[in-house]
């Protein structure tokens, strides 16, 4: 019974998957491969940690940043170094996997290893969340939300993760915003959820985004 379930499931994973994965032209090659990468979203990172210095002294910044830092580790290393070696699902795009010839390849790029959690959606989602929390702001965490959401389907468009991946890399991602967050409340004692300017960091993301596009469009 349980076997089928499962079984049942991962059918339901793959077919979404190929349907998700099928959207492709050349515009979108290039503005999901510049998105899904870490160095892009370097400015909105520099956009929070100045948030936090226009409202807070040094130590209350450096508790955050702390506990964003333990955020996205306990994220990475419980997918990458716990959950992976256990279930061993290889990548869509994988040799291994039953679908590998169905899947669309950008650049060649097939990834390395197994891919069930996701670390790109744990990592994501954690800071996501992680904001979320700390801000309590509707139009921040609206944004935070749409960014990860469209960070995770660039694995998927990129034929590196199956949706359940990406679903349950959430799940660990927003388990450890919760616990780093609450850890951060009890040393800060801080009510971060009058902090000001935090459009900020919406603005430079959507500025980034912008770009994205811009490029995306030239170069296709």
């Amino acid at each position: 019974m349980i076997s089928e379930l499962v079984q049942s499931l991962a059918d339901a994973d793959q077919t979404s998957f190929l349907f998700l994965n099928s959207f492709n032209s050349s515009f979108w090659d290039y503005f999901m491969t510049v998105y899904t990468g870490k160095f892009i979203w370097i400015p909105m990172y520099i956009s929070i940690l100045y948030v936090l210095l226009r409202n807070y002294d040094w130590k209350t910044v450096l508790f955050c940043l702390i506990a964003i830092a333990l955020t996205i580790t306990f994220a990475d290393q419980i997918c990458a170094s716990v959950i992976r070696p256990i279930v061993e699902r290889p990548r869509p795009s994988n040799p291994a996997s039953p679908i590998a010839d169905l899947v669309y390849i950008v650049n060649d790029r097939r990834g390395g290893g197994y891919g069930f959690p996701s670390c790109h959606a744990s990592n994501s989602f954690g800071l996501a969340f992680f904001l979320i929390l700390l801000f309590r702001k509707q139009w921040l965490s609206l944004f935070i939300c749409c960014w990860a959401i469209v960070n995770c389907y660039t694995r998927i468009y990129l034929g590196l993760h199956y949706p359940g991946d990406l679903i349950v890399g959430m799940f660990v991602g927003g388990a450890g915003a919760t616990i780093m967050y609450s850890l951060l409340r009890l040393v800060s004692k801080q009510d971060f959820s009058k902090a000001k300017q935090t459009p900020v960091i919406s603005y430079v993301g959507l500025i980034t985004i912008l770009g994205i596009i811009i490029y995306a469009g030239i170069k296709a």
